[in-house]
């Protein structure tokens, strides 16, 4: 019995905890509060400079994820932290749900990858 409570309580923290990560995001939404992210990003996520990465068809729990770590500083990039200082975490959700929406056109990491001529 007690085995049973055990799991249990930890498929209800496993399953409450996921949520967050399951968070789709408006993509409508994310392409306004995405504004900003263009003049680096571009307008379809897919980024000309190779210094800045290509966010069209990435993972939207990947976008998600890197969004707070520059938020909260576990990314050190000071341009990507006073972007993202403003955003609550619905529009990281929705920035995430607009990037990873859109075809990307990285088939390989030639030129993108730093040293690469």
């Amino acid at each position: 019995m007690k085995r049973a409570l055990t799991l249990l309580f930890f498929g209800a923290v496993l399953a409450l905890s996921s949520t967050a990560l399951l968070a789709e995001g408006n993509v409508d939404n994310g392409k306004t509060k995405a504004a900003a992210c263009f003049a680096c990003h571009g307008a379809d996520g897919n980024a000309i400079d190779p210094q800045y990465p290509r966010l069209a068809g990435q993972y939207n729990v990947y976008i998600q994820e890197a969004l707070h770590e520059y938020k909260d500083g576990r990314r050190n990039n000071p341009i990507m932290k006073g972007f993202v200082a403003t955003l609550s975490d619905q529009d990281i959700e929705d920035v995430a749900a607009y990037f990873s929406s859109l075809p990307t056109k990285l088939h390989t990491l030639d030129g993108h990858i730093q040293g690469d001529k």
